[in-house]
C-alpha cells in the first residue's frame, strides 16, 4: 500500500524540469494547428481522390497527446528520485493490554459503567487480532500484575478479562513498567528497582541482550496498549516508565475513558471525584511515538479498540525509493501514446 501524503524526493532541485511539460504541450497544440490548416487547403484535393481522413475526430484526437504529457510529467519526477512511505502488513508478534482496575473504574459516565464497556470492548479487539499474536493482560491499580502472560489461546485471556476487579489506588508507572516486562521477557528489565528505587539509583540499567540505542517507536514486533482515566496517584512516575519503553523502541498507545467533566464514585465508604486526565495519556503515547485515543461513550470505546486493531495490522515503513515504478509508469503512458498516433495518423505525435 503506498502512502502518497508522504511522498518525498530525493534531489527536489529536478522538478523545475517539470516546466517543460507546459512547454513541450503547448508546442505540440502550436504545429497540430499548422498541420490542421495545411490538411484543409488539400481537403478538397483528397476527396476528389477518394481518401477520407483516417483516425478519431473530436476529443479523441487529444487522448494521444494527453497520454504522452502524463508519460513525461512521470519521467520527469522519476529524474527527482522519488520517495515513498509504504504501508506493509505489520510483523506483530505481542500486544500487552494494561487495564486501570482502580476504583474509579466503577464511575458511571460511560454506560453500563467503564469498567463494563473497558471489558467488552477489548473482548472485541481480542478477537479482530490475528491467531498468530500473542496478547497478555495487565491489571493496574495500587500495584500491578500480569493476570494474563502473553498467549494465543483467545480463550484464556478473555476469561482473565472476566476476572478483573476493581480495587484501590492507581499506580500506572508501574503497569506500565510490568506491561513492558512482560512484552521484552529477554530484556530482563529491573522491574523491582523500578518501582522500589534503591537509594543512590536512578535508571534502570539495561541488558547487554538489547541494543544499546533504539530509536524511539522502531520495535514493530510488540505494543503496549494502556486503557485508564490517566488519574495516577500512587508509585513510580508514568512518564519514567514510558521514557524506558521509549528507549526499547516499544510505542504505548493510550486509551483515556471517561469524560473530562468527571463523576462522583461512591467506593469503600468513600465519595471521590473522578475525572479524564487526559495529558498525561497524550504524553505517554507521545513519547513512545504511539497515538492517544479517547472513549466518551462504550460504542466509541468500541470504535477506538477497531481503529487500534487496524493500525496495528498494518505498519508504515521508512520511505523507499520508488523511481524504477515511476519511470515505468512514464514509460508505458509514453509508448501508448506513440502507439495511438500511429495507429489514428501514420505519425508519432
Amino acid at each position: 500500500m503506498l502512502d502518497t501524503g508522504s511522498l518525498t524526493f530525493l534531489w527536489p532541485s529536478m522538478l523545475w524540469l517539470l516546466l517543460a511539460v507546459p512547454l513541450a504541450a503547448a508546442l505540440y497544440w502550436a504545429l497540430a494547428a499548422r498541420r490542421r490548416k495545411s490538411s484543409a487547403q488539400y481537403a478538397s484535393l483528397e476527396t476528389i481522390g477518394g481518401h477520407s481522413s483516417r483516425g478519431p475526430s473530436g476529443m479523441l484526437r487529444m487522448v494521444p497527446l494527453l497520454l504522452w504529457t502524463l508519460g513525461l510529467t512521470a519521467l520527469i519526477l522519476a529524474i527527482a528520485r522519488p520517495q515513498a512511505a509504504l504501508t506493509l502488513p505489520a510483523r506483530l508478534d505481542a500486544i500487552i493490554l494494561a487495564l486501570d482496575m482502580s476504583n474509579s473504574m466503577r464511575a458511571t459516565d460511560i454506560k453500563p459503567n467503564r469498567l463494563s464497556a473497558a471489558r467488552d470492548a477489548a473482548k472485541t479487539f481480542i478477537e479482530a487480532q490475528p491467531s498468530n499474536v500473542r496478547i497478555g493482560v495487565v491489571a493496574v491499580a495500587a500495584s500491578a500484575a500480569v493476570v494474563q502472560s502473553p498467549t494465543n489461546n483467545r480463550e484464556d485471556i478473555v476469561a482473565a478479562i472476566d476476572r478483573l476487579e476493581t480495587q484501590r489506588g492507581t499506580a500506572l508507572g508501574s503497569g506500565l513498567i510490568i506491561a513492558l516486562d512482560a512484552a521484552l521477557p529477554a530484556a530482563r528489565i529491573d522491574v523491582e528497582e523500578f518501582i522500589n528505587p534503591r537509594a543512590g539509583e536512578k535508571k534502570i540499567r539495561r541488558t547487554d541482550e538489547m541494543p544499546a540505542r533504539v530509536s524511539k517507536g522502531d520495535n514493530k514486533q510488540v505494543a503496549i496498549i494502556l486503557l485508564s482515566d490517566g488519574q495516577s496517584n500512587v508509585g513510580p512516575d508514568p512518564l519514567k516508565a514510558a521514557e524506558i519503553a521509549s528507549d526499547y523502541g516499544v510505542r504505548i498507545y493510550t486509551v483515556g475513558i471517561g469524560t473530562t467533566e468527571g463523576t462522583t464514585v461512591s467506593a469503600e465508604g468513600w465519595n471521590m471525584r473522578v475525572r479524564l486526565d487526559e495529558e498525561t495519556l497524550k504524553k505517554i503515547a507521545t513519547q513512545t511515538d504511539a497515538e492517544y485515543f479517547r472513549a466518551g461513550d462504550a460504542a466509541a470505546l468500541k470504535k477506538v479498540y477497531q481503529a487500534l486493531s487496524t493500525k496495528l495490522s498494518f505498519e508504515r515503513q521508512q520511505p523507499t525509493e520508488v523511481t524504477a515504478v515511476v519511470a515505468a509508469i512514464g514509460a508505458v503512458l509514453a509508448m501508448f501514446a506513440a502507439f495511438l498516433s500511429m495507429w489514428w495518423f501514420s505519425r508519432i505525435l
